[in-house]
């Protein structure tokens, strides 16, 4: 699939205040700073459709993206910012769940990692809650991958799904990527092109 258009659909904190016209969506989260924002602009081709910023924390609600006028890439605010304030974090995670818990047409849920750490404490207790729920089709996505080279990459992955694997039965799909090389453009495209061949 090749993304020809992606228009900004606007900003929200409630289910009420979403876009009206309802399409398949495909949202992305993760740890502030993990590389989000660049990821996005990276899938859509555009170097300033999602925010990107050396400050962590940027994303405070969720943002619809119309592609190609037939689905929404949604970016959700990052998780885990330490300097956020108590009240801060709980607003955060106030809209992620309010999004998550309301989403009828989220099809996947695209939850990013840093490719050169191991699994974080707050990466793995957010995929395990997501988990349990059972309704929400997660992927994952490794970012950053050019930082470490795709060797050390690979045997951290591998860790991390020996980690993983303590609580899943089967591992759910997962990305190596790379915002600045374009590294999994191709395949993670062709998965989102592939669920919304099956929808129809």
């Amino acid at each position: 699939m090749i993304i020809k258009e992606a228009i900004f659909a606007g900003s929200s904190t409630s289910f009420e205040n979403r876009p009206v016209q309802k399409l398949p969506e495909f949202a992305f989260i993760g740890r502030s700073n993990v590389g989000k924002s660049s990821l996005i602009n990276m899938l859509c081709g555009r170097n300033k459709l999602a925010l990107t910023s050396s400050t962590p924390g940027k994303t405070r609600l969720v943002n619809h993206f119309t592609i190609n006028n037939s689905w929404y890439l949604v970016d959700l605010p990052g998780y885990g910012y330490a300097r956020a304030s108590f009240r801060e974090r709980d607003a955060i995670g106030g809209v992620i769940d309010g999004y998550l818990n309301n989403a009828p047409h989220l099809e996947t849920l695209f939850i990013l990692l840093d490719s050169r750490l191991p699994l974080q404490k707050i990466d793995l207790e957010f995929i395990n809650t997501i988990g349990s729920k059972g309704t929400i089709p997660i992927s994952l996505i490794y970012t950053k991958c050019d930082k470490l080279g795709i060797t050390r990459v690979k045997e951290q992955v591998e860790i991390n799904n020996q980690e993983l694997l303590k609580y899943w039965e089967e591992l759910p799909p997962y990305f190596i990527t790379s915002s600045t090389k374009g590294t999994g453009k191709e395949e993670l495209l062709q998965y989102i092109g592939d669920i919304l061949k099956k929808l129809k």
